[in-house]
């Protein structure tokens, strides 16, 4: 499973990835020295260490990703409820809508939203 956090500079690197995936690992070396600034070492070191977090894998030269950005995401999203509202996602909107009211659209989207996930 994924480790769903990511430093900022990693999370720039890993944008270079999910956006020219799959890509060979020398032309991403060019890119991120291109983009990011950064040496040959410094892009293995940093894809090495997402690698083992099983977010990428650099097979044969060629980098692929195990997860999508979306993927990765919505994981960091559910962990973050998970850690900071106990799982409780009606917790989770309470806070983060404080008094913001929504428009009658906006609640018949959540409404459909919710009877999609209905089990």
């Amino acid at each position: 499973m994924a480790e769903y956090r990511l430093a900022e500079s990693e999370s720039k690197f890993a944008d270079i990835i999910w956006e020219e995936a799959p890509i060979n690992s020398t032309e991403l070396v060019r890119k991120c020295e291109e983009i990011l600034g950064w040496k040959k070492s410094t892009t293995y070191t940093v894809l090495k260490k997402l690698c083992h977090r099983g977010i990428f894998e650099n097979k044969d030269a060629m980098v692929t990703c195990l997860i999508s950005k979306k993927e990765f995401y919505g994981g960091k999203s559910r962990q973050f409820v998970e850690d900071t509202f106990g799982g409780s996602l009606p917790a989770f909107l309470t806070a983060f809508m404080g008094k913001k009211k929504l428009t009658d659209a906006q609640i018949e989207e959540m409404k459909e939203l919710i009877e999609s996930y209905r089990g």
